[in-house]
């Protein structure tokens, strides 16, 4: 049964991801919405945690000038939680968040490897099919310490040139 997946376009190749619509209708449609207006389009993954996840979706990755506030953009709306029984494992894509567990808006991340602590806390709404090596070499980008001190800024920007949805068999 034909399907639509997400192509995400990135400069250091592509992954494809399959979304999860029966455990998060709302966030797969908010993704594949932004995806198709070209929000997510020259933007960045700006954090990195070695072996845990890549972060990207901030529409102020795309300004350089705006580095200082890279992690807190957003579509100009949120999205309600749907937390799901599904695991948060390697090539799951999941939606970030702050505290407030209504507070996604586009920002999106990928695991790199068990994070089940975020099972049920954060909405998972698809997994990589297909790049699995893409998103390993991501995960091993050379990183700083952001401006909270965590060592997750990517000291060479890692581009995401474009998010294609396209309808696969």
């Amino acid at each position: 049964m034909p399907q639509e997946v997400a192509i995400i376009k990135t400069s250091q190749g592509d992954m494809v991801v399959k979304f999860w619509p029966d455990v998060a209708p709302k966030t797969v449609e908010n993704f594949k919405k932004l995806a198709k207006q070209g929000f997510y389009d020259g933007t960045a993954f700006h954090r990195i945690v070695k072996g845990f996840m890549i972060q990207g979706g901030d529409p102020l990755t795309k300004d350089q000038t705006q580095e200082a506030r890279w992690g807190t953009g957003d579509p100009g709306y949120k999205v309600k939680a749907e937390f799901n029984g599904n695991a948060h494992v390697r090539g799951v894509l999941s939606m970030a968040r702050s505290q407030d567990p209504n507070s996604a808006g586009s920002q999106f991340f990928i695991c790199l490897g068990d994070a089940r602590f975020l099972d049920r806390q954060y909405t998972g709404f698809g997994e990589v099919i297909d790049g699995d090596d893409v998103l390993g070499n991501l995960g091993e980008t050379p990183t700083t310490s952001s401006g909270g001190g965590e060592r997750s800024r990517p000291i060479n920007r890692v581009g995401v040139e474009s998010i294609t949805i396209v309808t696969r068999d």
